[in-house]
């Protein structure tokens, strides 16, 4: 395969533990040899798995990967809160856990599920007054954080060794799985901090299907563009809204971001305004998004994937 004819996707990596998401990016860049890339949600140091990478054009839809709905495994331990939320803190507060049990456990997890209010970690990528709260933490600050509405669908218990918990979480974007563990340990009276993170999934992107940095490695040791192979392409994120092919000519006008006319598409349903769907030329390559706005006189190129 050519770089000529290789536009964009998305290459589903499985982040290892003690990288950071742009690590991940840079390590990457410098095997890939491409210009643009970037990650499709930031998973914290500790935590592993499902790390959606965006080459080429794909990173003009990461938007519909950081808004996702993702699914975790979290493993966490009972007696003790860390400054962090997680392992890699410094311990705050202890308490005796032996009190705990499934049937508390189970109980306690009710209050966070479905739609709950969920205060950020002081130790986050969130800014306040310019500063990452990260950067305030560390200087020993701390502020008020707002809570964030968010969505939790899945909090399973899985299982439950002496004071080591595991969860299985499926949630929607702006959770932070260290918030969960520190207010379930106050829930239970116990204490609690994450020690393992795993995403399962991101959106359509599952651990399963992921690819290790090794893997890519290798791909690229066997032939330059040997990578791309494993990269998805970028309609993968996209099935949620429609498709219609357009012909050579339409293609044309696509490329100069001239609208085309409200009945040159054909869909399977009437277009209703601001409708989006996804456009094929004639050898089934996509090569824009298309808006319906009547107001302008039919369809719009809202991102052309092609250059004219």
């Amino acid at each position: 395969m050519s770089t000529s004819a290789f536009i964009g996707g998305y290459l589903n990596i499985s982040k290892p533990q003690d990288w950071s998401s742009t690590d991940v990016v840079r390590k990457l860049k410098g095997l890939l040899k491409v210009k643009k890339i970037g990650h499709g949600g930031t998973l914290d140091p500790l935590a592993t798995g499902v790390l959606p990478i965006c080459i080429g054009a794909a990173t003009r839809f990461a938007d519909t990967l950081l808004l996702g709905d993702k699914s975790y495994r979290m493993t966490v331990e009972l007696g003790s809160a860390t400054n962090t939320y997680d392992s890699t803190g410094d311990v705050t507060h202890q308490a005796d856990w032996t009190h705990v049990t499934r049937e508390a456990i189970e109980g306690s997890l009710e209050q966070f599920r479905g739609r709950i209010e969920q205060v950020p970690p002081m130790y986050s990528a969130i800014r306040h007054k310019g500063k990452r709260l990260y950067e305030l933490a560390r200087k020993g600050i701390e502020v008020e954080r707002k809570a964030r509405s968010i969505d939790i669908s899945k909090l399973e218990f899985v299982a439950l060794h002496r004071n080591e918990l595991i969860l299985d979480i499926s949630c929607s974007h702006g959770f932070y799985a260290r918030s969960l563990a520190h207010d379930l340990g106050l829930a239970l009276g116990c204490f609690a901090h994450m020690t393992e993170l795993v995403r399962t999934r991101n959106g359509v992107f599952s651990l399963d299907s992921s690819h290790t940095l090794s893997e890519v490695e290798e791909a690229t040791a066997t032939s330059d563009f040997g990578w791309q192979d494993l990269v998805m392409p970028i309609d993968t994120t996209l099935k949620h809204i429609g498709e219609t092919s357009v012909s050579s000519d339409q293609l044309e006008m696509i490329k100069y971001g001239r609208p085309l006319a409200a009945n040159s598409i054909s869909l399977d349903h009437p277009a209703e305004v601001d409708e989006e769907v996804r456009a094929y030329d004639p050898d089934g390559n996509l090569v824009a998004i298309l808006i319906y706005e009547p107001q302008r006189l039919g369809w719009r190129p809202l991102k052309v994937l092609v250059a004219a």
